[in-house]
């Protein structure tokens, strides 16, 4: 990776990308092709009544949504005027970690669905926390002219990590899962013990990866003109009053903030439900899923790292929407299509406008951001998304309610209303 400020930087974007390849950890191991399915798929396989696992985990993740969209921008806003953004990277990352290995904890019974859909509710607030303060130190690692090859360069981090981790998990704990024993380690397959135990893997594996971060990047001491500290209703009158003066200033930033709100919406529920999808409507087994999930992750890393380049290029507005017409097309074709191969198909394509949609929407923001207020923007980025981060969730479940392929329904809606949002915002400017 070269940027424009040399060596030390090189190492600083480094470190800061690690952070993305652990946090898959997270992502892909926690919330999307593992622990999810197996809390979905195996311990609600039995749940009583008319309302299905995947309808519990929808509206979950969908409050645990609202309670992001009320902490993001005093969290942001107070990381900034404290000189604590990395600080702040390292709490609610040490708290996504512990909620991920807590996950050991849920045994294969339907009566420990709560205890799983609450972990991946409370892990969903603690990791987009984090991701507050992490993507406000994009700035601090690149350059106006180098920001959006960093931040593919992150995505790619996170999607590679991935694959690297599905890969051991799958060979180590998860192939063979029919048997008595599972993987090459040959660990017990009762009460899900094989899928608790790579909970614990993820953990470790954030953690290790996310230290480098916190040794190769500085933290940014407070501006000596801000107050040290605000109460909660003071910051939220500052939140309010600092919303007010950005309208006046750039009211294109605060269109963007809401466009960006509906179609990131959309692309975490991407994410969150894929699997269980594949699983439950394509005929995907729920081992064969993570084979899906490394391939998933090698084209997303790809579209990334492509869609950086072309962000620095053609400026981000432009890949961000070619992104999400490629999705929708993909979207439409899956709601009519059966079976695995169909999934493989339709379903890598879609993935390959994922990744160049959410690297370009941050350097987006990136680029209209002032500087020594990337972490209260950020925040406010995180809480516009997470305003509205109950509508995929709840379509999603509201429309299972009626097949669990029209679930993709509700998804598509959402990042239909982004893209039409974001068609009329003005793009920063090109440096």
């Amino acid at each position: 990776m070269t940027t424009d400020a040399g060596p030390v930087a090189r190492r600083q974007v480094v470190s800061w990308g690690l952070w993305d390849w652990g946090s898959s950890a997270y992502t892909t191991i926690f919330l999307t092709f593992v622990f999810s399915v197996y809390v979905t798929d195996s311990v609600g396989a039995d749940l009583p009544g008319s309302v299905s696992a995947q309808s519990w985990l929808g509206w979950a993740v969908g409050a645990a949504g609202l309670v992001v969209a009320l902490l993001a921008p005093v969290v942001g806003q107070s990381a900034d005027r404290g000189g604590y953004v990395l600080r702040s990277t390292a709490v609610w990352t040490v708290g996504t970690v512990v909620l991920t290995g807590l996950g050991f904890l849920v045994q294969d019974d339907w009566r420990y669905l709560w205890l799983g859909v609450l972990l991946l509710a409370l892990g969903s607030i603690t990791f987009e926390l984090a991701e507050v303060s992490y993507n406000a130190l994009l700035s601090r690692v690149s350059t106006p002219s180098t920001i959006g090859r960093v931040s593919g360069f992150g995505w790619s981090m996170g999607y590679f990590g991935g694959i690297v981790l599905l890969l051991l998990v799958y060979v180590l704990f998860i192939a063979g899962e029919s048997g008595p024993t599972a993987g090459a380690l040959g660990v017990s397959t009762e009460n899900g013990l094989n899928i608790r135990v790579v909970a614990l893997v993820a953990a470790v594996w954030f953690t290790l990866s996310a230290i480098p971060l916190f040794l190769a990047v500085p933290e940014t001491p407070p501006a000596e003109d801000r107050p040290a500290r605000l109460g909660v209703a003071a910051s939220y009158r500052k939140l309010f009053a600092d919303l007010r003066d950005l309208y006046r200033a750039s009211p294109h930033t605060v269109y963007f903030l809401g466009a960006s709100a509906l179609f990131r919406d959309g692309l975490a529920a991407v994410f969150t439900f894929g699997a269980v999808l594949a699983v439950s409507v394509y005929g995907i087994g729920a081992d064969d899923v993570l084979i899906f999930g490394v391939a998933a992750n090698v084209v997303s890393a790809l579209g990334a790292l492509s869609g950086g380049w072309l962000d620095d290029r053609i400026g981000p507005k432009p890949v961000i929407v070619g992104s999400l017409i490629g999705m929708l097309v993909a979207g439409v074709i899956l709601l009519f299509v059966s079976g695995p191969t169909a999934f493989w198909v339709f379903g890598l394509f879609l993935c390959l406008f994922v990744g160049p949609a959410q690297s370009s929407s941050r350097t987006f923001l990136g680029r209209l951001c002032p500087p020594g207020r990337e972490g209260q923007l950020f925040g406010l980025y995180a809480t516009t998304g997470r305003a509205v981060s109950f509508l995929a969730p709840t379509l999603f479940g509201v429309f299972a309610l009626i097949s669990d392929r029209a679930g993709i329904l509700g998804i598509l809606v959402v990042i239909a209303a982004g893209l039409l949002a974001l068609w009329r915002v003005r793009p920063p400017a090109r440096v």
